[in-house]
């Protein structure tokens, strides 16, 4: 889909959306291809501030240079738009989970790390430490639901096609707060 129609989808979900910078064309597509794209895949930041993690998000770091996701969900509920294509957030994944988001089937462990995830998902990065101990408020969890589902809504694709990058790359935590199983509950529930 193009970044209009990213961008019309969100908003047509009910989610408050927020632009930043030049989104549509801020990516990575100069190191690699980007799609075709499968699924969303959710993550969480390890950051705390909503305008310091949207910049790390945005712009990265040295060893790992943005857009490190497509969409940041703060803790508020809002989406900000940081990058539009290849996108620095998935890394390398197991290409047997992957092939299980394309049939929508139950995921099996990821055991391996020999698929390019940047290529083949959206990623939405969570504003949250990670610790398993900060909170996931409730408009930050509906905002997740949301994004998926307007996300599936485009596609015609169901819950199974959003995972956590847990399930992704082995040796990943993330998202620690609440359980992929349970989003994807919700998400089915919202496609319905």
């Amino acid at each position: 889909m193009s970044a209009d129609r990213f961008l019309e989808a969100l908003k047509d979900e009910g989610l408050t959306v927020v632009e930043v910078g030049n989104w549509r064309e801020h990516n990575r597509n100069h190191k690699g291809p980007w799609g075709p794209v499968h699924g969303v895949m959710i993550h969480h930041t390890v950051t705390s501030g909503s305008a310091r993690t949207v910049e790390i998000c945005r712009d990265g770091y040295a060893s790992l240079p943005g857009p490190l996701c497509h969409g940041v969900i703060t803790k508020d509920g809002r989406v900000h738009l940081v990058g539009y294509g290849r996108a620095n957030h998935a890394g390398m994944g197991d290409d047997d989970v992957l092939r299980a988001v394309i049939a929508e089937k139950r995921l099996p462990p990821d055991n391996e790390a020999n698929t390019d995830g940047n290529r083949h998902f959206y990623g939405f990065e969570c504003e949250n430490l990670g610790d398993g101990e900060d909170p996931w408020p409730a408009a930050q969890l509906e905002a997740i639901e949301k994004a998926s589902a307007a996300l599936l809504r485009v596609h015609g694709w169901n819950a199974p096609s959003v995972i956590g990058h847990l399930e992704w790359q082995p040796g990943k935590v993330d998202p620690r707060g609440f359980t992929m199983d349970a989003m994807r509950e919700r998400i089915a529930e919202r496609l319905k």
